[in-house]
């Protein structure tokens, strides 16, 4: 989608197929259109070459090189998406010869990360993304500093006024990153606030656009950002939900993963996705109805592990159930539901599956509270999982069965 009042730039995207299937290929390329789309751009021409590696001087060979010269003129690109990261003398050879700006993918996501950071975290996150990929590329490489600020690939929050000086630049990241490590130690102290009221914490992981945010909205009645885009969501959201119990825990919403994530976008949101490393049970949305559900699964499943994160209990949650093919097979290995996220009932379904994970990760009790000790069952009431509580008037003590923490303090209180 455009933005309104700006001419919609023109782009051609060129791909090179080296030695994956003619699947993996085309899939790759979809999300490379998807990710143009959501960029803003209209795409006016896809150019692909199947070769045996990449060129190293300009990634596609001298007469595809020519065709794509002569394809941009005629078409009056504004840019040409590459479906790689050029290195910098890639970069600067294809500048030689062509006159439309040349971008990469790892840039293609940079740009749409830029768009849709909104808190001070995501935005520095970005910026420190986009100034890690620049300093290698400054010696006469395809980008024009002077230019940054004016398209698609030259967004950002910390791209106006940079100089064409790497120590400038270090001097820039040393100063993001003092910035960040300030905004991760409030995060980190909101986290151990939470941890020690001894909430429940489930987090949302999967591909871009598998439906995650649609779902949090509704299972949080949050009104988060929710649209049919890759990377709708970047920065993480954390809001209550209740569970059918009663129990209020709290789940966070997720940037969207997928394949190939440039390094410098693992390592720069490292600390934004360490909301997940803090989660109790992990939510992997699956778009079940794509036809590459199964290495989007993959995908996620690596970069999990990746950010060691693979040892966080899990369950599936493969979505848009209602747009499934006949053949969809679930993956066994972890414990799964097939909902829609718009159905009130497969929510519901899908709230109880998730307290029946958490009740184990929990510890039983079943215990019988003196009226008077207001304190204990307010804490009970409040930080536990309630199954039943009932009043016996004979002793004025109150039943009280359920699930709480298994380090919560008020289990040596409640066991004396």
């Amino acid at each position: 989608m455009a933005e309104t009042g700006k001419i919609t730039e023109k782009a051609i995207l060129v791909g090179v197929n080296t030695s994956q299937t003619e699947q993996e290929f085309y899939e790759s390329m979809e999300e490379l259109k998807a990710l143009t789309e959501t960029a803003g751009a209209d795409i006016v021409l896809l150019m692909t070459q199947n070769a045996d590696k990449v060129h190293s001087a300009t990634y596609i060979g001298k007469g595809k090189l020519e065709e794509l010269a002569a394809a941009a003129e005629e078409a009056e690109a504004d840019l040409i998406i590459f479906n790689s990261e050029l290195t910098p003398s890639q970069n600067r050879n294809l500048s030689e010869v062509l006159d439309a700006r040349i971008i990469d993918r790892t840039q293609l996501i940079l740009d749409i990360f830029a768009q849709r950071a909104r808190s001070k975290e995501g935005k520095l996150q970005v910026q420190l993304a986009q100034l890690e990929y620049m300093l290698p590329r400054l010696g006469g490489q395809g980008i024009s500093l002077s230019r940054l600020g004016g398209g698609i690939g030259t967004r950002g929050p910390g791209e106006t006024k940079l100089e064409t000086d790497r120590r400038h630049i270090r001097r820039e990241i040393a100063e993001v990153k003092r910035k960040l490590e300030q905004v991760v130690r409030h995060r980190a102290t909101y986290r151990e606030r939470r941890k020690h009221n001894r909430i429940f914490q489930f987090a949302l992981v999967g591909y871009t656009n598998a439906g995650k945010s649609t779902l949090f909205n509704r299972l949080t009645n949050s009104d988060s950002y929710e649209e049919n885009q890759l990377f709708a969501t970047l920065d993480p959201l954390t809001r209550k939900s209740s569970l059918p119990s009663g129990y209020e825990a709290v789940m966070t919403d997720t940037v969207g993963f997928i394949k190939d994530l440039p390094t410098t976008l693992v390592a720069s949101f490292r600390s934004t996705l360490e909301e997940v490393l803090q989660a109790d049970l992990i939510l992997h949305v699956v778009d079940a109805s794509h036809d590459n559900h199964e290495e989007h699964e993959k995908t996620v499943k690596k970069l999990l592990s990746d950010l060691e994160m693979d040892t966080i209990p899990r369950l599936t949650v493969y979505n848009k159930k209602d747009l499934i093919h006949d053949d969809f097979v679930p993956d066994p290995n972890d414990p799964f539901i097939l909902i829609s996220a718009f159905s009130e009932q497969d929510r519901k379904k899908l709230l109880e599956k998730m307290e029946i994970q958490m009740k184990e990760q929990l510890s039983s009790y079943s215990v019988r509270i003196a009226s008077d000790r207001g304190r204990i069952l307010s804490i009970l009431k409040t930080e536990s999982l309630i199954e039943e509580l009932t009043f016996n008037e004979q002793d004025e003590t109150y039943r009280v069965k359920g699930y709480i923490t298994p380090e919560h303090p008020v289990l040596s209180e409640i066991k004396k």
